[in-house]
């Protein structure tokens, strides 16, 4: 998928006029309760308070902290305890039953599909957005993870950023925070781009049980040499955040989040694309197929899928809608930050999570392990 900034931002030059209100349909659907089942920072109080007092729906929000989390809550209760959940388009996979089939019900033809943007939806399908011909995924918002560091203890430019400076011995001893499971894909695109541990991008770990653990394990060998730099790990947002604030990191490979809003209170500290491509990452909406509330499932959907709340989700989080128009209602600071991570030639260079192969998780895990125990 090719974005410029232009195309990003300039939401209403393509926009289709999305409805404001809810549909006659969703009107059916204006009392009750819905089950919403989504990670820690996507529904805060300003969207629950505008949802409930639009709708007349109750909302009922329980949170997560990561797809791990998400997964085996929804695969423990079968599908049922809730409406709607926000999973990461790669991990559609770990959503089947044992008889193959999703937990998440096809999209209900009354849900405003046309508010997001076509591309998106037609890149979610290869990325593993649908099931049996089905689209059983939304696309919702999407986000990166690059290089969030404190420019005035580690001054590097914006050109010569790479992941493997989260290595550099000018970093100091233990000053570098990242996700483990992360940190082996970005280790590796550095890897690779300087011929050390060639791997095709990384997609080499996709093909086959053999080539993943050739590739990961060449991989974390190279870290574990490198050990000294570890400051501290993290698995969300959270954590993250605490990693440069409390454990004193001044280079880490975060979510974009992370370093846009320590940005806004510190500009030292600055979030950047590295030049192996920036790793980027799609969120979607989906309705459970035992969704106990699926009439309000679908009210709450076409408000989360409106302009307006698209906006005020990107600024309250910082990540990218997938709503057409939804820039119009992001802030300045927004699209001022936006416009400083994401030139075009970032943009040209995003390397995206790909949809999860049978064996791809409890690989990586093996050596999520031995990284984490090191």
């Amino acid at each position: 998928m090719k974005f410029t900034r232009r195309s990003v931002l300039n939401l209403t030059a393509a926009a289709v006029a999305a409805p404001a209100v809810l549909r006659a349909h969703d009107a059916l659907a204006s009392s009750g309760s819905v089950k919403v089942y989504a990670w820690q920072d996507y529904i805060q109080p300003n969207i629950a308070e505008k949802f409930e007092a639009e709708t007349g729906i109750k909302l009922e929000l329980t949170t997560y902290g990561s797809n791990d989390e998400a997964q085996s809550t929804v695969r423990a209760s079968g599908g049922t305890d809730f409406d709607i959940v926000f999973p990461s388009i790669d991990t559609a996979v770990n959503y089947l039953d044992e008889n193959g089939d999703s937990y998440f019900a096809p999209i209900p033809e009354t849900v405003n599909v046309e508010n997001i943007f076509a591309s998106f939806l037609r890149d979610s399908v290869a990325l593993g957005a649908t099931h049996q011909g089905n689209q059983i995924l939304l696309p919702f918002d999407w986000g990166t993870e690059g290089i969030t560091l404190n420019r005035g203890k580690l001054p590097i430019a914006d050109a010569d950023i790479s992941f493997g400076d989260l290595f550099l011995q000018e970093a100091a001893t233990g000053a570098a925070a990242f996700r483990q499971k992360s940190v082996i894909m970005g280790a590796g695109l550095y890897l690779d781009a300087t011929g050390e541990v060639p791997s095709n991008r990384m997609l080499d770990v996709y093909k086959s049980e053999d080539e993943a653990r050739r590739v990961w394990g060449a991989i974390t060998q190279w870290i574990l040499a490198h050990k000294e730099n570890f400051g501290a790990f993290w698995n969300n947002a959270t954590e993250a955040t605490a990693a440069f604030k409390d454990a004193g990191c001044v280079i880490g490979q975060t979510w974009d989040t992370t370093g846009l809003l320590l940005n806004r209170e510190n500009p030292d500290f600055v979030y950047r694309a590295p030049k192996e491509g920036i790793i980027t990452w799609m969120d979607t909406m989906g309705m459970l197929r035992g969704a106990p509330n699926p009439e309000q499932a679908v009210a709450f959907m076409n408000f989360m899928l409106t302009p307006e709340i698209g906006g005020m989700f990107a600024n309250n989080t910082g990540y990218n809608s997938a709503v057409i128009g939804a820039a119009d209602f992001a802030s300045e600071e927004f699209k001022r930050q936006f416009n400083e991570v994401y030139t075009d030639d970032v943009l040209g260079n995003m390397w995206w999570w790909q949809a999860s192969t049978p064996f791809f998780d409890p690989i990586r895990n093996e050596y999520v392990e031995i990284i984490t125990n090191a």
